[in-house]
């Protein structure tokens, strides 16, 4: 694990492994770099995985609820790519994660090679948010990590024959055990900020930032059974893109693990035509 200060002074966590095409990883909301521990042992050799910790969650600073919003996250990403030097990196982001991959395609485009979004697109159901919001910011009422896992099942909908361990690798990365407590690894305050978008009224459509992906390398994986991107929103964004990897991941609601068959398959073509398309494009 590293860390660097972001210009306000935050210290940020990153995880920085391999060599060869620079492809940051962006969590989503409550999650950190270990979002993509499954993905970790399936990519290509030649692909250089970064994980930032974005602040607020994991090993980041916490630098309270008015830091935590889409433009803040974006610039941070941004310099944590000029803190390695690196000019233009692969960006897979998952949930929060794409739409800061949407960001800097809308706003920075060169920096980007490619973006693969992890059920996440230009329109995100209402209802599916709000379930998520009911849980921000809650510490579990229970006594170990075990329980959490037990009930880990019910509480994610459109997951199915997902075997038992896979719930408790999941609350290891959800949840932190310190003292003898189950603690939250992120900030509660990212409630915050949550709830102001939900009470400000219709969710914006992002349309825009997806079409300014013109060009680039796209993929898109979706959950098959998520509510947070419809497969009607899916269909529009292959429509607009009809040259995008995708894929509809059997048994997975929102988000997909990165690790199963369809996941990989996607991703790893996604990557092969970023190599393709950027070939000797590296550091700056």
């Amino acid at each position: 694990m590293h860390s660097f200060r972001a210009a306000d002074g935050a210290e940020l966590a990153y995880r920085d492994e391999g060599e060869g095409l620079p492809l940051l990883a962006l969590a989503g909301l409550t999650r950190d770099g270990h979002d993509f521990d499954y993905l970790s042992h399936h990519l290509p050799p030649d692909v250089r995985l970064i994980r930032l910790d974005s602040r607020g969650r994991g090993r980041s600073d916490w630098t309270g609820a008015e830091t935590y919003t889409v433009p803040q996250e974006t610039q941070d990403a941004l310099a944590l790519l000029d803190h390695l030097g690196i000019a233009a990196a692969a960006v897979i982001g998952s949930s929060r994660g794409g739409l800061l991959g949407l960001t800097i395609a809308a706003t920075c485009r060169d920096r980007l090679l490619g973006l693969c979004l992890n059920d996440v697109g230009p329109v995100l159901e209402r209802d599916g948010l709000a379930r998520i919001g009911a849980y921000i910011g809650v510490t579990p009422t229970v006594e170990s990590l075990e329980d959490i896992a037990d009930r880990l099942p019910a509480a994610m909908p459109g997951f199915a024959n997902v075997p038992a361990f896979r719930w408790v690798e999941e609350t290891a990365r959800h949840y932190w055990l310190r003292d003898g407590r189950i603690v939250l690894p992120y900030d509660p305050a990212l409630r915050e900020g949550f709830d102001a978008v939900m009470a400000a009224g219709p969710l914006p459509e992002l349309w825009p930032l997806f079409d300014a992906c013109e060009g680039l390398p796209l993929a898109l994986l979706r959950g098959a059974g998520s509510d947070v991107l419809s497969a009607a929103t899916a269909r529009e964004m292959c429509a607009r893109r009809p040259d995008m990897f995708f894929a509809e991941v059997a048994d997975r609601g929102h988000i997909p693990f990165l690790d199963e068959p369809e996941s990989v398959a996607c991703i790893t073509g996604w990557l092969h035509a970023v190599m393709a398309a950027h070939k000797g494009h590296g550091a700056g």
